[in-house]
């Protein structure tokens, strides 16, 4: 009995102190003592003590004034957690949703200078495995869905300076080789955060990809689905986008318009 009375004050302490960072979270500017606790909805002397604890452990900070703001402890916490995520491990869950969901091959894309690298696959078991999307190939940015998404990233002068690096070489018929066409192809991928390949690096192949963003908003990788052009399906696009964007919120992105 002891002990579960102990447990349950010490889950209310954390429950608690958890409040109170998410008010401090909430408003920019440091925050006094009356109004952390008005809107933790704690009472003043509670407040004070689970202050004085985190304030001990560098987790709050309080100033001269007498205002709390968020400590530095948290800022090193968080910098650990970023440096220990595994991109491959926090998409692959959600990639194998995505591959039970449509069936075929979920692929998972960085960019390495002008080229995309395939770090994850699930494979859809129902065609022949394109060299292209093995884990560890790499394709031109210009030939992939995964790839234009990076190239829609950037600013016209950069695409323009890849174009002179590269030579915009194709693969396919269908493969874009002039910078005008990519440009009008990069220009849809920026208003609708989705992007195609349409038998571009390979015949018979197709491919739809979206983007994934980290917490501070960059774009750090690619979700794509690749299938047979037969059994293409382009209503896949926004099932894709939503798993892309389930991956960016365990990344720590915040959804956001990215229109202004």
């Amino acid at each position: 009995m002891v002990e579960q009375l102990a447990e349950k004050t010490s889950i209310q302490v954390i429950e608690r102190m958890m409040s109170l960072l998410d008010v401090l979270a909430d408003l920019p500017d440091p925050v006094s003592l009356k109004v952390l606790a008005k809107n933790s909805g704690l009472h003043p002397s509670t407040t004070h003590r689970i202050l004085a604890a985190m304030t001990s452990a560098a987790v709050v900070e309080r100033h001269e004034s007498g205002s709390y703001t968020l400590g530095i402890r948290l800022l090193e916490l968080g910098n650990l957690v970023k440096s220990r995520i595994n991109i491959r491990q926090v998409a692959l869950p959600y990639m194998q949703q995505l591959h039970e969901s449509i069936g075929e091959a979920v692929n998972l894309g960085i960019r390495h200078d002008d080229e995309i690298i395939y770090v994850e696959r699930t494979s859809s078991g129902r065609s022949l495995v394109r060299v292209v999307y093995l884990v560890g190939g790499r394709a031109p940015l210009h030939l992939t869905s995964v790839g234009k998404l990076f190239l829609a990233a950037d600013s016209a002068a950069a695409v323009r300076a890849y174009a002179r690096r590269t030579g915009l070489p194709g693969k396919t018929p269908h493969s874009l080789t002039r910078l005008d066409a990519l440009a009008k192809e990069l220009d849809k991928i920026r208003r609708h955060e989705v992007a195609y390949d349409n038998e571009e690096a390979e015949i018979g192949l197709r491919c739809i990809a979206a983007p994934i963003r980290d917490d501070e908003d960059q774009l750090v990788a690619g979700l794509s689905v690749s299938s047979p052009s037969d059994r293409h399906n382009p209503d896949w696009a926004k099932t894709i986008k939503v798993t892309a964007d389930e991956i960016a919120r365990a990344l720590g992105h915040h959804q956001r318009s990215r229109r202004s």
